[in-house]
């Protein structure tokens, strides 16, 4: 079994999960969004209070910084280069 998570898109450019440690990599970044977004937007608004500029910006830097980390690790964790692929269907 092949160490990469991800392998390139047929289409387009970037990578596609390969095997569960990929998609166990896509939901934890779903779940840091999930959690930031409920701690730091939702709970603020359920109490009737706007978010400070302060918390906004936390939120902003934390956000990017998660995504930032989640493509490196896909990029190093990809079988092959990610570029522009527009593979032709096989012939029959």
């Amino acid at each position: 079994m092949s160490d990469y998570w991800f392998k390139p898109k047929t289409y387009g450019i970037g990578a596609t999960p390969s095997n569960w440690k990929g998609w166990a990599a896509i939901g934890v970044l779903g779940l840091v969004i999930l959690v930031l977004v409920t701690f730091m937007v939702l709970l603020p608004a359920l109490r009737g209070e706007e978010p400070a500029p302060g918390q906004v910006l936390a939120f902003i830097g934390i956000e990017t910084a998660a995504i930032v980390a989640f493509l490196i690790i896909a990029k190093k964790k990809t079988d092959g280069p990610w570029r522009w692929s527009w593979k032709s269907p096989p012939k029959q």
